[in-house]
């Protein structure tokens, strides 16, 4: 084996391509989606290299566009679960001996190959399974994900360089080794590129996963597993395994070699895996690692300094981009009594102008929520404001679910700071505005803490730097990521790592090195070239 001590450098974070009327980049978008529109995709599970097809199938179909099916995926079960732990188990001692370096060097070509080859084909996947647009797309499936290979196997540099002192006559070391048996991978439908970072982050420390992608995400999926193969992945190392969360979740955590879960998704979810865990925790060959990033009620507050036109943008981007489908989209707005009815009549403007459709057009700002699951939740939380004595809807309301699942980007202006939509999860375009007293600023900073049990994103606008430290430091515990003057939406791996506390998740910041540190298992080592002899007393034992 050769000796060297590799260097992998910071890398810059992927450039975002900006799709403009005549670019090369657009064409080739334009000529990948409309090469995936032809549908008749046959997505496999992927077991130990091979594809395996169950026949029981679900379809892969346009959430913008019932009529336009993709395809179907195939849905695996306990049986494919109890393999796929089977071909983690083969494949573990290989991988966890492979050099560190040669583990990276497959994520690296993955996102090089992300970056060239595949950007336009999965980009136009998350399009068309996801009803993303152009812009949403690239900033995910393509730079997020790129960035998540790239920083990850920089990151392992400094995990493995980072080791105890050695006195004279004694060599200390710490081995950092992959957990022992396999991570379970749950990722939702929202983000390609969560998809892609929650198997790959265990494997790149040489651990084995088991993947379970949403149903409804399948689509994308199914090229992040082309990429990986390519990238010269070795086979087992990643086991996809889609299905009905029962069919899959059940068996994988009654397993004895599950070592970790690496979840995002709503919260009761990864509730009801947890207290699962600690069900069978006398089953398991040691205590598993669970790693969760689940629901957000983000939130917006806004002081009378503010500058409103920074406040304007952020709302309808933070809330509204990607038809609030993000766990950190804005959901709820504070904003002063005084300065609230010029804010509405710019924001009811603002929102008339965007559009709801298709979102292989340039011109679309908003695509349609992922399936019908989705589109009953939302919109009843848009009737049940409807009804209310204490809130209405001061724009959108409106909704369409014949063609496509079509949520209209909706404000709802409410007294009550405990109202249903300013403390639930809506996961949709709907932002809550509760309009406080310009001189109530310490109550309703305390109404923004107790409302929601959620501590994920948050955003304060001020102008006055003695206010903008003031709420800084008694919100503390209500966003994991916190933003000042900005929208909370669009954290960068590498500038701004990635999770929230409470009932959000663990906190255990994707894009960093801490989330790293969650799948391997440190093992301390001393050797001491001159061991004691001759007389097992101490000094202080002589007369």
């Amino acid at each position: 084996m050769p000796n060297g001590f590799t260097n992998i450098p910071l890398p810059p974070n992927e450039p975002i391509y900006g799709y403009a009327p005549g670019s090369p980049e657009r064409a080739k978008l334009d000529e990948a989606v409309k090469e995936l529109s032809k549908g008749g995709y046959d997505v496999p599970l992927i077991i130990g290299g091979k594809e395996i097809r169950t026949g029981d199938t679900g379809e892969i179909r346009c959430p913008h566009n019932h009529d336009l099916q993709l395809g179907v995926y195939h849905k695996g079960t306990e049986e494919h679960v109890q393999a796929a732990a089977d071909s983690c188990r083969a494949a573990a001692k290989a991988w966890a001996d492979t050099p560190w370096e040669e583990r990276a060097s497959v994520f690296l070509k993955a996102a090089e190959l992300l970056a060239t080859k595949y950007r336009y084909v999965v980009n136009a996947a998350t399009m068309l399974g996801q009803s993303k647009n152009a812009f949403q797309a690239e900033i995910d499936s393509a730079c997020e994900l790129i960035d998540f290979w790239r920083f990850n196997s920089y990151y392992t540099t400094f995990i493995y360089n980072d080791q105890p002192s050695s006195p004279t006559g004694l060599m200390n070391r710490v081995e950092y080794r992959p957990l022992e048996g396999f991570v379970f991978a749950v990722t939702p439908f929202n983000f390609t590129s969560i998809a892609g970072n929650l198997p790959t982050a265990p494997a790149l420390m040489g651990g084995t996963a088991i993947w379970k992608p949403a149903s409804s995400s399948m689509f994308s999926a199914y090229f992040l597993m082309q990429i990986l193969r390519e990238a010269g992945l070795p086979d087992g190392v990643i086991n996809m395994v889609p299905g009905r969360g029962a069919n899959i979740g059940t068996p994988a955590m009654n397993h004895p070699e599950l070592a970790g879960i690496h979840f995002t998704g709503s919260t009761n979810t990864f509730q009801t895996m947890w207290r699962t865990v600690g069900e069978n925790i006398t089953k398991y060959k040691s205590y598993p690692r669970i790693v969760g990033e689940t629901g957000g009620k983000d939130y917006i507050f806004v002081h009378p300094s503010a500058d409103m036109d920074a406040v304007l943008i952020a709302a309808v981007r933070g809330a509204f981009e990607y038809q609030g489908q993000k766990c950190s989209a804005a959901s709820r707005m504070y904003v002063p009594k005084s300065l609230w009815p010029a804010l509405k009549e710019r924001m009811i403007e603002e929102i008339k102008t965007i559009k709801v459709g298709n979102p292989a057009e340039y011109s679309t700002f908003m695509g349609a929520v992922i399936d019908k699951a989705a589109f009953d939740s939302i919109t009843s939380y848009i009737d049940f404001a409807k009804e209310a004595d204490d809130a209405e809807i001061v724009a959108g309301g409106t909704y369409d679910g014949s063609k496509g699942w079509f949520v209209d980007p909706t404000v709802i202006e409410t007294s009550n700071p405990f109202f249903k939509t300013m403390s639930e999860e809506i996961f949709g375009p709907v932002l809550t505005v509760h309009p406080y007293d310009d001189d109530k600023i310490d109550e309703t900073i305390d109404a923004l803490d107790k409302a929601s049990p959620y501590a994920l994103t948050g955003a304060i606008f001020a102008r006055d730097r003695l206010v903008i430290n003031y709420l800084k430091d008694a919100l503390t515990n209500t966003a994991g990521n916190f933003y000042i003057n900005d929208k909370p939406t669009g954290a960068v791996v590498g500038q701004q790592p990635f999770g929230g506390g409470r009932a959000s998740g663990t906190n255990d910041k994707a894009g960093s090195y801490m989330n790293l540190l969650r799948w391997v298992s440190v093992r301390t080592i001393k050797e001491n070239f001159v061991p004691p002899t001759g007389d097992y007393r101490y000094p202080y034992m002589k007369d």
